[in-house]
């Protein structure tokens, strides 16, 4: 079993480019990616959606940084020509004027067209080659969090699978007491009514009427397979998390069938119990991959 709680960093170099990979991942219903690049990287978004569909669930934000680190990623153009044009026409309104002349080089860098910054040209091949190294290691790591945050999960899930079936066991012994009891309220009943004592044939056919209302032996019996079921799928690998959700939701329909035919005390006492346990496992699961 895998939580879909983890947090995943790779960082590898090639030749002059390094990429850092950051994965941060949190439940959600299906696989959900939150991608974040630069436009210059915006090449890589195909793989890296390919790479991270084997997550199978969760919400995901991805984070990928690339930096050239043999020299400077950017590159200065200069227009000599532009440059040597703007000094003549310096020259000329100061003739013409008899203005001072302050044109430095410094001035003449900062006129419109006499300089232009680029970025370096990317070796995209090497670059997409890299992150989809570097992104199987953040994978890994990712990984490797989601495991151990399911062993944990696991072990909750089998705590409040223990206490579902306990209170199972708790209903199954007072399943037979309630149509007992209900015998008695009913003699109780009529024997202060001012009538003639009831035939037994009658009164017998009273309470199998009342005691077929309030069977629930099939209910136990397909709660007890749902929590076996579950109790399967927690040593299971692969995405199990869709089917458990859908035993607690089956396990959550049982129960309140269970407390709709029972009018006893105890069993209602159970079933207030018994869903607070369903509901815990219900948030828990919404966790699992």
């Amino acid at each position: 079993m895998r939580s879909m709680t983890g947090y995943g960093r790779c960082q590898r170099q090639r030749e002059s480019w390094e990429v850092t990979v950051e994965l941060r991942a949190v439940n959600h219903r299906y696989l959900d990616l939150a991608i974040r690049l630069p436009r210059s990287l915006a090449f890589l978004e195909d793989s890296v959606r390919k790479a991270l569909a084997a997550l199978v669930r969760g919400h995901v934000d991805v984070y990928i940084t690339v930096r050239k680190i043999d020299g400077a990623t950017r590159q200065v153009e200069t227009d000599t020509a532009l440059a040597a044009a703007y000094v003549e026409a310096a020259k000329a309104i100061r003739e013409a004027t008899g203005a001072a002349d302050d044109m430095t080089v410094t001035r003449l860098m900062a006129l419109e067209g006499v300089t232009t910054v680029t970025e370096a040209t990317m070796d995209e091949e090497a670059v997409l080659a890299l992150c989809a190294e570097t992104m199987q290691g953040a994978i890994a790591q990712l990984d490797d969090m989601r495991v151990r945050e399911g062993e944990n999960l696991r072990s909750d899930l089998a705590c409040h699978l223990d206490s579902a079936a306990a209170l199972r066991q708790q209903i199954i012994g007072y399943a037979p007491k309630v149509v007992e009891e209900y015998r008695q309220r009913l003699l109780d009943r009529l024997s202060k009514l001012p009538i003639e004592p009831v035939d037994p044939a009658r009164l017998a056919q009273e309470v199998a009427l009342m005691a077929d209302k309030c069977a629930i032996d099939e209910e136990l019996s397909r709660l007890d397979s749902h929590i076996n079921q579950l109790r399967r799928y927690l040593d299971m690998d692969g995405e199990t998390g869709k089917k458990m959700d859908f035993l607690i939701q089956e396990m959550n329909r049982e129960t309140n069938t269970i407390g709709s035919k029972c009018s006893d005390a105890a069993i209602a006492q159970c079933v207030v119990d018994l869903k607070s346990e369903i509901e815990k496992l219900r948030e828990q699961i919404q966790n699992a991959v």
